[in-house]
Parts: C-alpha cells; sequence; structure tokens
C-alpha cells in the first residue's frame, strides 16, 4: 500500500484526541484514591486493550511474538518501563498544573527527544532532514511546532502570575505551579522513551508484516510490549501506594481509612459508586491505549519520515488538550491578550502538522 501522509496526520490528530481526553472520566470518579483509579483504568491502558486490539487485527499474534528475539522484547519492554515514569508522573502535572498548561510542558521536552533522538542515534539525521526538500520542510514543521508549545506554556505562565492563589484553586483544585513544573520537566523527558521503545520494536513490525498483517496493523504488536513495560512502573508504585495508604478495599467500595479517621460519622454513610467508577476508569485507559492505536496507523502511512509522527502526536495532543482547559474553564479569569495568546500558539500548532504532512507528501 502507498503511503498517504495526509490520512497519517488525520490519525495523529485522531490519537491526539484521545490522548487530550484520556484524563477527564477520571475527573467523574468519586471516593477513590489516586492510585487505585490510575491503575484500574491503566489495567485497560497498558494490558487488555493491547492484547485484545493486536489478536483482533494481527495475522497469528502469538505466532509472531513467538520469533521476536530476545534482545528485542528487552528493549522494547526496558523503554516501555522508562515511559511509564513519564506516564505516571504525567498524570500528576495533570492534578498540578492543569490540562492545558500541564500537557503544554510536558509534551514540549517530550517533542524534542521523541522526535529527534531517533534519527540522530541512528546515524542518518542530515540524509532525512537536511539532504531534501522534504526534510527540510518537516524540519521547518518541527520548529513551527516548538513555538506553538513555548507560546502556549507562556500564556500559561502568564495566566499563573494574573491568578490569585484562590482563584488558581478554583480553577485547578490542587494546583502547585512549582510542583508541576518539575515534575512536568521529568514526565516530559522520560514520556519520550516510548518513542524509542517504537523505534526498538521494528523487527517485531517486520514479523508481523511478514504474517500477513495489513500495514496499518503491524505497529499493534510492539505495543503490547511496550506498554507492558509501563504497566510494571505504574503497577509497582500504585501497589506501594495502596500498602501505605490502605486503600485496597476502595475496589469493593470501602470508605479511605484517612477519611474514616477524620470523620467516622459521616465517612460510614458514604460508598463508592463501584460501576460507574469502573466504566469511568475503562473509558479513560483505553482512550489513553487508543492514542497509540491511531499512533501507529498514522506512523505507517509516513513513509521513510516516519519519526516525524512524534512530533505530529505532540501537536495534536497539545491542540485538543487546550480545548480541554478552556471547556472545563481553566482560563475563564485569563486577560484577553493572554486567551488570544494561547489561540496563537494552537494556530502554530494546526499549522505544523499541515507544514509536516506537506513534506511527507513530497517525499511520498
Amino acid at each position: 500500500m502507498t503511503p498517504n501522509p495526509l490520512l497519517g496526520v488525520l490519525f495523529h490528530w485522531l490519537g491526539g484526541l484521545s490522548s487530550a481526553s484520556f484524563y477527564v472520566p477520571y475527573r467523574g470518579v468519586r471516593r477513590w484514591s489516586w492510585e487505585i483509579f490510575w491503575l484500574t483504568g491503566g489495567i485497560f491502558s497498558w494490558l487488555l486493550a493491547p492484547w485484545l486490539f493486536a489478536a483482533i487485527q494481527t495475522e497469528n499474534l502469538m505466532g509472531v511474538m513467538a520469533q521476536v528475539p530476545p534482545k528485542t522484547v528487552g528493549l522494547c519492554v526496558m523503554f516501555g518501563v522508562l515511559w511509564g515514569f513519564g506516564g505516571l508522573t504525567y498524570g500528576l502535572t495533570m492534578r498540578y498544573l492543569g490540562l492545558s498548561l500541564g500537557m503544554a510542558v510536558v509534551l514540549g521536552l517530550c517533542t524534542v527527544f521523541g522526535t529527534l533522538i531517533p534519527p540522530l542515534v541512528q546515524g542518518d539525521f542530515a540524509d532525512k532532514l537536511l539532504a531534501t526538500a522534504s526534510g527540510r520542510i518537516i524540519l521547518l514543521g518541527l520548529i513551527v511546532t516548538l513555538a506553538g508549545i513555548v507560546v502556549v506554556a507562556w500564556a500559561g505562565a502568564k495566566k499563573d502570575g494574573d491568578l490569585s492563589p484562590e482563584q488558581k484553586k478554583k480553577a485547578v483544585a490542587e494546583f502547585d505551579f512549582k510542583k508541576g513544573i518539575a515534575v512536568a520537566v521529568f514526565s516530559g523527558i522520560m514520556s519520550a522513551c516510548f518513542a524509542f521503545g517504537l523505534s526498538a520494536g521494528e523487527p517485531v513490525k517486520a514479523l508481523s508484516a511478514a504474517a500477513g498483517t495489513g500495514p496499518l496493523w503491524t505497529g499493534l504488536p510492539t505495543l503490547c510490549l511496550v506498554m507492558f513495560g509501563g504497566l510494571i512502573t505504574n503497577g509497582l508504585w500504585c501497589a506501594w501506594l495502596i500498602l501505605k495508604n490502605r486503600s485496597a478495599g476502595q475496589w469493593l467500595g470501602a470508605v479511605s481509612p484517612v477519611e474514616a479517621a477524620d470523620k467516622p460519622q459521616t465517612a460510614a454513610l458514604k460508598r463508592s459508586p463501584l460501576l460507574a467508577n469502573y466504566l469511568l476508569c475503562a473509558v479513560a485507559g483505553t482512550a489513553w491505549y487508543f492514542q497509540f492505536f491511531f499512533y501507529t496507523m498514522g506512523e505507517s502511512q509516513m513513509g521513510r519520515f516516519g519519526f516525524s509522527s512524534w512530533t505530529l502526536h505532540m501537536a495534536s495532543i497539545i491542540i485538543f488538550g487546550t480545548l480541554w482547559g478552556f471547556a472545563f474553564r481553566e482560563w475563564k479569569d485569563a486577560r484577553p491578550k493572554v486567551k488570544a495568546m494561547v489561540w496563537t500558539g494552537v494556530a502554530l500548532l494546526v499549522g505544523a502538522t499541515v507544514i509536516i504532512g506537506y513534506g511527507n507528501q513530497l517525499a511520498a
């Protein structure tokens, strides 16, 4: 099948929408500690959804997996473990900075590392990005992407400077700019490891294609390995928190020990809405997985410049994350000039996806 970069851009937009939206259902979870709803949704994200969709779309999935060299498995899982640290702190970033500002800072760093390091390590950076007109256009798109991220993050910093502590807490309940920025920097660097895991999984894609899997779906088995690594990191951290906070009973409707100690009379009368919580976590976790489901589809359409998919993915997430930020009124108290700055950043990001898509189209 001939690559279609414009179709690839559409797939990346769908992946960006999924990623930007995944945390929204978690906002509806009631009376569950963070580690409980994060791990519950994560079971869908990192285990159930990857294997389910890979089994549906891959020809002889288990046969393909049996042929994967142990070194490849180890690299994919290792990068998944490192990415898990990014995903773990990504959720904390949303708690401290909100959807729009948190995503801008995290994904800005993630864009730079995830896009540029693979071709630099492979030694073909100059051949891919500097030696051809299409490569230079894609490099321009990356620069425009970074400019858009800087503008959005700058607007977020200005908004933070303008608001009183009470307004910040009203927009984002646990707002903490300094703590959020520190977590976001760490998250952005570690999250880029997912791109390295996908790059390490190229042999898996080749085996999947050889088994007869369609070109849109050859990347799905790699997701099973990389996301299993993410499950290891997040599972261990959440397990420690569950033991520390004695919160395991919340899965069965028990009240948090902390809440029971603070308000013993009212806590006994309140139980978590279990069915709703499980459903919300399932939706959130599946949406988190779908960002990569669509990512692999988009990457399959980008031809020899497949690494540029990471930039498209990050730009799309920020675009939709910013829209969610406005939907949840995180920018309600910002000055008109600051809001205009945000929309300028979004416009730059939209333009960047078009530029990168055009560069890939020229190469195709």
